[in-house]
């Protein structure tokens, strides 16, 4: 018997049919994507935690205890985001790993949809992969998108409902049908229905729409376009019905006006939140490569025409609302997520021109990886000075310590994830804790159902609360904490203080790590 036996001449070419398969295109950039996919789904159920998930979660569990985003509690939201928070918690577990869960899904379903959309439309064969794998890594290996769009906010569903939008209003103006116009508008308006900072998206696909349409009715297609267009803002058309003046408060005058209250030098802030771009080498690549890219297509004869007003329609997106997220005073770089998967198809295609006149025009594979391994080893290692932060994990035992010590019926003050994680409902007033920072006359107070940070501290001295739980030490200081508090127990940046004596004494809690870099903003409400 031959103990070395070879392939057989017919089952070698088979062999190398089946490597050819393997190292094309298609095969590549799907198993590219399934490992980023894996990759953000470990990190969503691990370590991603932002501190504004909190009051979002709580709202949620709210919605599912029967009461009503406005008029029942304060949340200075669009309303679509919370309701699908509430559908997920209800039907598959009321717990961050469920929510995180499908928000990974919605930032890994924003990757695929616009590397495959390079992929696709791309016209240069020998560049498609190249250039749709720089898609990916410049969506799916951000320093924003990674930390925030699997969190319970809004980042990446707002994200994935905005890009979908595009990539079916590309595909609605050759179409004589009215529906996937229809579609287009649904989801560009859910991706405003679930933040407001996506808004300007809506606008800008109805002009496009209206103006490039080459199949059907252009009047009758704008006009599906604004009846569908209303249909995300149902929730909060109803409860403006039943009460403007409340809905007009959470929606409108707390964004416009409340949110920068006792915030300080906004403007010194913003400033400094602009410049932010200059100390990433993987924003400076991305913002570079867009702008080139764009230059380039302006100044390209060759394409197609329809395809260059596809990516100007990716542009007109970014810059719209790219200006409009930058006059939110305050304004934060993590809201500038919404227009990275556009920024990065501009820059997919300033890649190429650079790389095929820097390097080589036939060669793309180099600068593929050189660049790839640029925005790998940059979200690496965030990753890991990220390791020893405060994570889900930490507020669990914060959680845990505030139950233990808090006697049966009593209440306690805690940031909103120790309530959404004791499945407890805040004290009145207190479901969204950036109102305290407001200080209005007691009626109005009682109508938007807040509470002022100076009443709160008269009911602490005053008794009313068993246990304080609070991760900001001007909250220890202002109010006096350790005065009125025999006992406390800290969790690195975040201190336990209770009254009562009635549990047993417990080691000193171990460090949980210093705030990340998602969480050391703790004034972002949006």
């Amino acid at each position: 018997m031959n103990e070395n036996p070879t392939l057989s001449a017919a089952q070698k070419p088979r062999g190398r049919a089946f490597l050819r398969k393997l190292s094309r295109p298609w095969p590549l950039l799907i198993a590219l994507l399934l490992a980023l996919s894996v990759a953000l789904g470990v990190y969503a159920q691990t370590m991603a935690f932002v501190w504004d998930e909190g009051f979002h979660l709580v709202a949620a569990q709210l919605i599912n205890l029967g009461a009503k985003p406005y008029l029942d509690f304060a949340f200075p939201q669009t309303l679509l985001n919370a309701y699908w928070n509430a559908a997920v918690l209800r039907f598959f577990g009321d717990n961050w790993h469920s929510v995180h869960f499908f928000d990974a899904l919605f930032v890994s379903a924003t990757v695929w949809l616009a590397s495959t959309y390079m992929m696709r439309r791309f016209p240069v064969d020998r560049w498609k992969l190249s250039c749709a794998a720089i898609v990916a890594g410049f969506i799916g290996l951000d320093l924003v998108v990674v930390p925030f769009g699997p969190s319970a906010q809004a980042y990446g569903s707002g994200m994935f409902l905005a890009f979908a939008a595009f990539r079916v209003a590309v595909v609605a103006v050759d179409r004589a049908s009215i529906w996937l116009t229809v579609v287009a508008s649904l989801l560009v308006s859910a991706a405003a229905g679930s933040t407001l900072l996506v808004a300007p998206a809506v606008p800008v696909l109805f002009v496009w729409i209206l103006l490039v349409n080459r199949a059907g009715h252009r009047l009758s297609k704008a006009f599906a376009f604004c009846v569908a267009a209303i249909i995300p803002f149902l929730p909060e058309i109803i409860l403006f019905v039943r009460s403007p003046r409340l809905t007009f408060f959470n929606v409108v005058q707390y964004q416009a006006l409340f949110r920068r209250v006792n915030w300080g030098d906004v403007g010194a802030h913003d400033f400094d939140i602009f410049l932010d771009w200059t100390v990433s080498a993987q924003t400076l690549l991305l913002g570079l490569l867009a702008i080139i890219g764009l230059v380039y297509l302006i100044r390209q004869s060759n394409w197609d025409r329809k395809l260059r007003y596809e990516f100007y329609l990716a542009a007109a997106i970014s810059l719209f609302t790219g200006a409009f997220i930058a006059t939110a005073h305050p304004t934060f770089g993590r809201y500038f997520i919404f227009i990275i998967p556009f920024v990065a198809l501009l820059a997919g295609v300033g890649f190429y021109y650079s790389g095929s006149r820097l390097i080589s025009a036939d060669r793309p594979r180099w600068p593929t990886a050189i660049l790839f391994f640029i925005m790998l080893a940059g979200i690496t290692k965030w990753i890991f000075d990220d390791r020893d932060a405060t994570h889900w994990q930490d507020y669990e035992k914060i959680a845990a310590k505030v139950k233990q010590v808090t006697p049966p019926g009593q209440e306690y003050m805690a940031d909103e994830l120790v309530y959404f994680l004791l499945h407890q409902r805040p004290p009145a007033r207190m479901e969204f804790s950036y109102s305290h920072k407001l200080d209005l006359p007691t009626a109005q107070e009682n109508l938007y159902h807040v509470i002022s940070f100076k009443k709160l501290g008269e009911q602490i001295a005053h008794g009313r609360f068993a246990t304080v739980e609070t991760c900001k030490d001007d909250v220890v200081d202002d109010l006096h904490l350790n005065d009125f508090f025999p006992n406390h127990q800290d969790f690195d940046d975040c201190t336990v203080f209770w009254r009562h004596g009635h549990e047993e004494k417990s080691p000193t809690a171990p460090k949980t790590g210093s705030k990340s870099v998602a969480n050391k903003d703790l004034h972002d409400n949006s």
